[in-house]
């Protein structure tokens, strides 16, 4: 199972379409080129296509094992995550401060979908790392960010992220976990947390918790939940490690997919307590943790990216070398068989996949830039600005992306036909991996939910209208061109846009007065929101430097794609009435 990293299209994306080039030259990021982003990521391929990809589908055979002493994982896994250290790939975006490069978060999330792309079960331990360093930088104490911040970003410990319990998935108001103060600044953490990604393994010898708790006289629901920094092994004032803390994994969840990333069954305090120290304030856990979860959310969207991109690769090659039948008006001799890739349907589903990567690609790496420019924007206003588009794009990128993630891989067995139901192709592991995206880190759903009621009405909905605005000049430059293809595409982008406003409208108009009727429509509106978006980007893409694959990429979208939003506005503005007034006989037993 090979994977090449597509470096060009992606440096393009990145610094051309997202807009990173515009950050670039100038405040944090004064030394910081288009041509040397690019050249970083040429190095990143080399260790995702050589030393990663290999691991994809040996680490799915072997999963990770829980023994005596604790997780291991699959044979090469440590090898390979300690040339990722050496590499200093851990370390791009962070702080200087501690070690960091201070580069951009947009290359790092470049980075991101390389590692993903190659092995998928290996670049989940980074994702949970980087989120330990977002929070620990913006929350953390001036002790904790000595003793923890430094080794984070090194890659010489890894970090998690404990919030599900048994009881509590999404909804963490059910949470029981307890933090008890033991009156020297340190809390004794009782609780049981399941689905903990790299909960434990052997590829550090540190492991960093970042675990939900309730103080014993917290308030009730998600007011009372505070975070806890909870090492596997304590760390000496020297920053030496001390003693084995009562944190251990206690069992393995037997998953769809990604078999090489272990997800474990945490328990704390099987021996009296495991010993943490307060993140943030008493009771603003869940505000901590919110940065966290923000960062990972991009980076699974980035995910969806990274299997749809590997997904197509692989079909691609298949089609190719796949030999039957023979397309009409073909001058084959007779008893010869064409490649698949001849026939108009497969044809077909390989660009749907390649669209919805790159639509789903130049999404993510937009949100990314966004997150930049709140950082390192030329003025407040712009920062402000920046700040508020990645807000609006952050729900959009995770859910459009996960479910192309999800949807593009199923493409990928169809065309391998019978032999992508059987596991020796490889087809069938990138669609049992993806599969948890759209799941992890809020549900989609939760994700579609966040944008209608919480990014949509931003600024009273004009951070959206401006955003749709920006779009609007898309399809104009298009639709001006001396371009026919270009020309062709404006007016679709245009016509699509038109039903993005009618949804919007509704949406905005109704939130307040009838909110389960937006929320009954919240998930086919986000897809609407998302396809849209991918055409105004592809749009860019085609029109920047004319290159022939883009151009026919957004051709094939715009015909084949872009119409789907008019599909999605019934559903999207219907209301609750045919979801909640239902005849209670559907769902009898």
């Amino acid at each position: 199972m090979t994977y090449r990293p597509p470096v060009r299209d992606m440096a393009y994306l990145l610094n051309e379409v997202a807009g990173l080039k515009h950050l670039l030259g100038a405040g944090p990021f004064t030394d910081v080129s288009a041509d040397l982003v690019e050249a970083v990521m040429e190095e990143g391929a080399k260790l995702a296509a050589d030393v990663l990809a290999p691991l994809n589908r040996s680490g799915d055979a072997e999963g990770a094992k829980l023994k005596n002493d604790g997780v291991s994982v699959p044979s090469g896994f440590a090898d390979a995550y300690r040339k990722w250290v050496e590499g200093g790939w851990g370390s791009l975006a962070a702080s200087p401060d501690f070690g960091g490069q201070g580069l951009p978060v947009a290359l790092s999330v470049a980075m991101q979908e390389m590692w993903n792309a190659a092995c998928m079960s290996f670049g989940l331990c980074p994702i949970l790392s980087q989120g330990a360093i977002e929070a620990l930088t913006a929350h953390g104490t001036d002790e904790q960010k000595q003793l923890y911040l430094a080794k984070l970003i090194s890659g010489e410990w890894t970090g998690t992220m404990n919030l599900t319990e048994p009881q509590a998935g999404s909804d963490l108001n059910a949470l029981k976990a307890k933090a008890i103060p033991q009156g020297d600044g340190t809390y004794r953490i009782t609780g049981t947390k399941i689905f903990i990604t790299y909960g434990d393994h052997d590829m550090t010898d540190n492991i960093v918790h970042l675990v939900l708790a309730r103080l014993p006289d917290a308030p009730a629901g998600t007011r009372g939940i505070s975070l806890f920094l909870v090492p596997k092994f304590l760390v000496n004032a020297d920053g030496l490690l001390g003693a084995r803390n009562d944190a251990y994994c206690i069992g393995l969840e037997e998953k769809l997919g990604i078999h090489g990333s272990p997800t474990c069954v945490m328990s704390y305090g099987e021996n009296g307590g495991a010993i943490g120290t307060l993140i943030g304030e008493e009771n603003r856990g869940l505000a901590c943790m919110f940065t966290m979860m923000n960062n990972a959310r991009l980076l699974v969207g980035t995910q969806g990216v990274a299997i749809a991109e590997a997904a197509y690769q692989h079909a691609l090659a298949y089609a190719k070398e796949r030999k039957q039948g023979r397309p009409l008006g073909s001058d084959l001799a007779a008893g010869e068989m064409a490649p698949i890739i001849e026939h108009p349907d497969i044809r077909r589903m390989l660009l749907t996949m390649k669209a919805m990567t790159e639509a789903s690609r130049a999404l993510c790496y937009a949100t990314a830039v966004a997150i930049d420019g709140a950082h390192a924007g030329g003025s407040e206003e712009k920062r402000r600005a920046a700040q508020a588009r990645a807000d609006l794009l952050t729900p959009i990128a995770k859910s459009f992306s996960t479910d192309a993630g999800v949807e593009t891989a199923s493409i990928g067995v169809q065309i391998h036909g019978g032999m992508g139901f059987i596991e020796e192709t490889g087809a069938a592991q990138f669609l049992r991996d993806a599969r948890i995206l759209p799941i992890y880190e809020g549900t989609n759903g939760i994700q579609a939910i966040d944008l209608v009621t919480r990014k949509l009405p931003l600024g009273n909905g004009d951070v959206a209208r401006a955003f749709i605005a920006e779009m609007r000049g898309t399809a104009k430059e298009a639709r001006s061109s001396n371009d026919k293809l270009m020309t062709g595409i404006g007016a679709a982008l245009d016509d699509a846009l038109d039903t993005l406003d009618q949804a919007t409208d509704y949406m905005l108009a109704n939130l307040k007065s009838s909110p389960n009727d937006c929320l009954a429509g919240a998930t086919p509106y986000l897809r609407l929101f998302g396809t849209a978006a991918g055409g105004h980007y592809l749009a860019r893409a085609a029109m920047g430097n004319g290159a022939a694959a883009r151009r026919e990429i957004v051709q094939f979208y715009a015909a084949n794609i872009l119409p789907g939003v008019h599909g999605l506005l019934a559903p999207a503005t219907a209301g609750a009435e045919s979801l909640l007034e239902c005849d209670s006989a559907v769902f009898a037993d």
